[in-house]
């Protein structure tokens, strides 16, 4: 999905479109930054309805998305 600002919307077209392209079996580590649209409610409800793990990035430190 694209569109001209990032939305909590969009982001949760996104995450529903990853989702049911590749239909994970298991569990999922979802690794985002603090980013609001990640921490919204309707971001955070859809992952725990896909059994999606949370992890984001701590404030200000580049490196946790280096590996």
């Amino acid at each position: 999905h694209a569109d001209a600002r990032m939305t909590k919307e969009l982001c949760v077209a996104a995450l529903e479109q990853a989702f049911k392209r590749q239909s994970p079996v298991d569990s999922v580590l979802h690794h985002s930054d603090r980013g609001s649209q990640y921490a919204s409610h309707d971001y955070q409800n859809k992952m725990r309805e896909y059994e999606m793990v949370g992890s984001m990035s701590r404030k200000g430190n580049c490196f946790d998305n280096a590996c």
